[in-house]
């Protein structure tokens, strides 16, 4: 049976260095969620102090309402899946899918069903006489995942189980597991550097820096409404343009100024005058008659969208996406161009504190 996990004010440290400090976290029993983040941010130094194979300094940890800070790591109720796959060279596919089972003391006979069971969930059954050598990367990580899936476990933790595929066999992979864990229902903790695969396989993400959570969200949440000047950069790309709220008006908005001048009323969340950072996703700004001012230093096409880098008139430099099915032209390098943007999608945060003004 899958449980929540709650992680309560837990602290992790390497004599006088802190892995994690005071951090809490509620995972709900079933969900995917995702540690994320640079590396040497604590993601997999929390992973471990989960698994059991790191010690806890500070607070608790809680699978369902059992405390099991002191619970050896063998008895905790996990699954495991190595970034290295972790299989046994010597054994057979079925041999490695077994093991588990085997050391649970499950009958024999309940052995060879759920196996096979297993084998079908990853959809390599016919490989199941092979020994690992004979197997490909990808082929390999499913046996890892088989593995991890038929002993049951409570809950189950990934850590950085793609970082050894190729490009393309991650995004097939990621869907796997993406699948797998919804057909299954097991509460899953995944540990990975990897933005793009965090947005696409997770219910929620944490984002950590220096052994900090960011910001907690679902995967929509988090790239529109970055919580602060670090997520924003660190989800996809961010162009940060330099300006000032020199008024608040009524209706929770202010006037802010950037560039030479330009001027934009936005929504804000609490009041606030002083210097700013905008930010606004590639994406987000649009070639229009009015706007920045600004010229093309280089545009590269990228088939869905072309991708231009421009100089503005304050002398930074932004990225602007234009998508193909909008255009048919490509624009020159050195042609002069205005960009605009929707005030209320772009992002305003404290130049001092790098704290979100903007809903």
């Amino acid at each position: 049976m899958s449980h929540n996990v709650v992680i309560k004010d837990v602290e992790k440290k390497y004599g006088d260095f802190i892995a994690i400090r005071d951090l809490s976290l509620d995972i709900k029993k079933g969900e995917f969620f995702t540690l994320l983040g640079p590396s040497g941010c604590g993601k997999t130094t929390l992973l471990r102090m989960i698994a059991g194979f790191n010690s806890i300094e500070d607070g608790q940890i809680l699978f369902g309402d059992k405390v099991i800070n002191k619970v050896e790591a063998h008895k905790r109720d996990i699954g495991m899946v190595f970034q290295n796959y972790a299989i046994f060279p010597h054994l057979t596919v079925y041999e490695n899918v077994a093991y588990g089972l085997k050391a649970k003391k499950v009958p024999k006979n309940e052995i060879a069903s759920r196996v096979e069971k297993a084998l079908e969930l990853v959809q390599i059954a016919q490989l199941k006489d092979r020994k690992p050598s004979e197997l490909s990367g990808g082929q390999q990580q499913r046996v890892a995942l088989a593995r991890a899936f038929v002993i049951e476990p409570g809950i189950l933790l990934m850590d950085e189980p793609l970082s050894n595929l190729d490009a393309k066999l991650r995004v097939q992979m990621r869907t796997v597991i993406r699948k797998l864990q919804k057909t299954v229902g097991i509460t899953t903790i995944y540990v990975t550097h990897d933005q793009e695969e965090a947005l696409a396989i997770s219910d929620r993400i944490a984002i950590m820096k220096s052994g900090d959570i960011m910001q907690v969200g679902r995967p929509e949440e988090i790239y529109k409404k970055p919580a602060n000047i670090f997520v924003a950069g660190f989800i996809g790309t961010s162009n940060f343009i330099n300006g000032e709220i020199t008024k608040v008006l009524p209706n929770n908005t202010a006037e802010v100024r950037f560039g030479n001048d330009s001027t934009f009323i936005a929504p804000i969340k609490k009041d606030y005058t002083g210097k700013v950072i905008i930010s606004a996703r590639p994406e987000q700004l649009i070639f229009s008659d009015e706007g920045i001012q600004g010229k093309i230093t280089i545009s590269t096409f990228l088939g869905d969208f072309v991708n231009y880098e421009i100089e503005i008139d304050n002398g930074q430099t932004i990225e602007l996406n234009e998508y193909t099915k909008d255009t048919d032209t490509v624009k020159a390098n050195g042609e002069k161009v205005r960009i605009s943007f929707n005030p209320s999608k772009i992002g305003l945060y404290n130049a001092d504190t790098e704290e979100a003004l903007s809903w």
